[in-house]
């Protein structure tokens, strides 16, 4: 249902609902079964909230529902508190839908990225088996001496731009910025792919470089340019999970497989099956070989 519903917001139907809500949500379409799906999810959120409520021992909290049940519990006489029912389901919405399809699409196109540069897929295993080796699982703690590990899925996740208009923030006040005026509660995209793509920013924007994100000892550096998880107060709340996760996930499996195309690398492409809300990678076959 997640997988659906990003690519419904990827789409030409997902683009018209975003300029013209009024008239899809009375238009007959693809686009109710869509809002169906995300009711379902919806009332799995709120399930799972209730199990929570219903086994919560405030001594020994297991997870964020319990922590923000707990901190509701704390606020109750606050009015002015963010701590109350519709920002739970809501955030746990969030962070159960942003933190599964985004992630698992990222990691299967830096899969698609690594089989389509193999040189590349084999300079970070030999960095990965030095450091690491094949015996035991990788920690985050291995981040920091594997710099171009590091350095090519930062690349990734610049090259790809998943959310190029980022998620609509609006204004909370009367803004001027360069010359205009924002009214309060105006709705803003954040333009991400003007930066991730922005030419005075990167040596070869459109190019797949993990050079962006090396010095010239070849030590990891930052680039304040790598924004693929919005901008401002209201980023990703999920990023430091996501970032864990593509990680982990990448390290394990070129500790064991060598990945391939059944169709040779130049098969695979790299341009998304759908761009407007998401960049959302294709769909193809690989081979893994074990090493």
């Amino acid at each position: 249902m997640i997988s659906e519903i990003l690519g419904f917001n990827g789409g030409p139907r997902g683009a018209l609902y975003n300029i013209f809500p009024w008239l899809m949500e009375r238009l007959p379409g693809h686009q109710h079964t869509v809002f169906g799906y995300i009711e379902d999810i919806r009332k799995f959120a709120k399930k799972k909230i209730q199990e929570h409520e219903d086994t919560l021992d405030p001594s020994s909290p297991r997870d964020f529902i319990d922590c923000f049940l707990l901190r509701r519990d704390q606020e109750k006489n606050n009015p002015t508190s963010e701590f109350h029912y519709e920002n739970l389901v809501a955030t746990v919405l969030n962070l159960f839908l942003a933190g599964t399809e985004t992630t698992s699409s990222t990691i299967r196109y830096a899969l698609s990225v690594l089989i389509k540069h193999p040189k590349i897929q084999g300079k970070m295993q030999e960095e990965i088996d030095t450091v690491i080796g094949r015996e035991r699982c990788p920690s985050m703690e291995d981040r920091k001496s594997l710099p171009f590990t590091d350095a090519v899925l930062h690349e990734v996740q610049r090259f790809m731009d998943l959310a190029p208009f980022s998620l609509p923030h609006y204004s909370l006040k009367d803004i001027s910025f360069r010359g205009y005026t924002i009214p309060k509660d105006t709705m803003i995209f954040p333009m991400l792919h003007s930066v991730l793509k922005e030419d005075k920013l990167w040596s070869t924007p459109r190019s797949f470089n993990p050079q962006h994100f090396l010095d010239h000892n070849g030590n990891f550096k930052k680039n304040p340019a790598f924004v693929p998880f919005s901008a401002g107060k209201r980023a990703c709340v999920g990023e430091s999970l996501a970032r864990m996760e593509i990680f982990l996930f990448i390290v394990s499996l070129l500790q064991n497989f060598t990945f391939s195309s059944p169709n040779g690398p130049d098969s695979i492409n790299l341009v998304p099956e759908y761009s407007s809300f998401a960049n959302v990678p294709r769909r193809y076959e690989l081979i893994a070989t074990p090493r």
